[in-house]
């Protein structure tokens, strides 16, 4: 009786080649299998990066499509070209007031 462990309460069930073989199934299915746990996993989480990826473009589409839609109007054009590019009509001045935090400025050191 050279080998006695083998005849231990907890060793019993591991000399079944069914509970072998299942046991390697399952520990194959798991990590090395090309539809594994982990690579489900991991694709799982490219979906749901994905997902939010899709819901910020959807929520720029909605955006843009407010802005388009404002511009479409003569006094939504005329706002947005006063404000962005400083146009003016005839016979009037434009006077841009720039505080001190607001400037560029270059830090000499």
């Amino acid at each position: 009786m050279k080998f006695k462990f083998l005849n231990h309460k907890y060793v019993k069930p591991f000399k079944n080649g069914y509970l072998l073989i299942g046991i390697g199934f399952v520990v194959w299915m798991l990590f090395f299998d090309s539809n594994s746990f982990l690579i489900h996993n991991e694709l799982n989480s490219d979906i749901d990066d994905l997902n939010d990826e899709k819901d910020y473009y959807i929520n720029e589409i909605t955006k843009d499509r407010k802005a388009i839609k404002k511009l479409s109007s003569e006094e939504g054009l005329e706002k947005f070209a006063r404000e962005n590019y400083y146009l003016k009509r005839e016979n009037e001045d434009i006077y841009i007031i720039e505080y001190q935090d607001s400037l560029k400025t270059k830090d000499i050191e």
